[in-house]
């Protein structure tokens, strides 16, 4: 048995897994827990390269801190860490607004897959998400929760998923095509 920052796998791990010795990380209670570094998109590094500082999980923050977070994310073209942030929003906030920050994580997710150059997945996941916040907005009669432009933001996931089902598969830059959360935000760069 390992141990590596508090996770801890074992041979009975590695078979479970169905890859003999795949060294798969897990913590206390058997989960998977992937300890190796990560890129900005959220793909796994070899262990000992040097990688993105993860986001820490199950952070509390307000929903104005939420959204400045993920937008900063976004910005620097980790939208696979701006997931993270909205997933925390939508584990801890008030169940009134979980399809809402669900809706805003699978928007992030579907822009991770189109950075990776994963085209149907991507498109899929930005529809999906543009769904869940469109649906949100009409039900809650909150069209700008926390001062997000939904309307915005689910116009652009719906362009970005047909401009990359329209194109030949080449990953998306995530920074430069990462959406304006906040109208005030639009054409300021942040």
């Amino acid at each position: 048995m390992g141990s590596k920052d508090g996770i801890t796998w074992d041979q009975d791990d590695r078979a479970a897994s169905g890859r003999a010795g795949d060294g798969r990380d897990r913590d206390s209670e058997g989960r998977a827990r992937n300890a190796r570094p990560r890129d900005g998109l959220g793909r796994p590094l070899p262990h000992g390269a040097r990688g993105v500082p993860r986001q820490p999980e199950g952070v509390v923050r307000p929903p104005l801190e939420s959204v400045a977070e993920a937008q900063r994310l976004l910005d620097e073209g980790k939208p696979f860490h701006a997931h993270e942030v909205f997933e925390d929003a939508w584990k801890s906030g008030p169940e009134k607004e979980r399809e809402l920050w669900r809706g805003l994580a699978q928007l992030a997710v579907g822009l991770t897959h189109t950075a990776r150059g994963n085209v149907t997945g991507g498109a899929r996941l930005l529809r999906r998400g543009a769904g869940s916040a469109e649906e949100w907005a009409a039900d809650a009669g909150e069209p700008r929760p926390y001062g997000i432009d939904l309307g915005g933001v689910v116009a652009w996931a719906r362009e970005l998923a047909a401009e990359v089902e329209r194109g030949d598969g080449i990953p998306v830059d995530a920074g430069a095509r990462a959406p304006r959360l906040r109208a005030e935000a639009r054409g300021q760069g942040s």
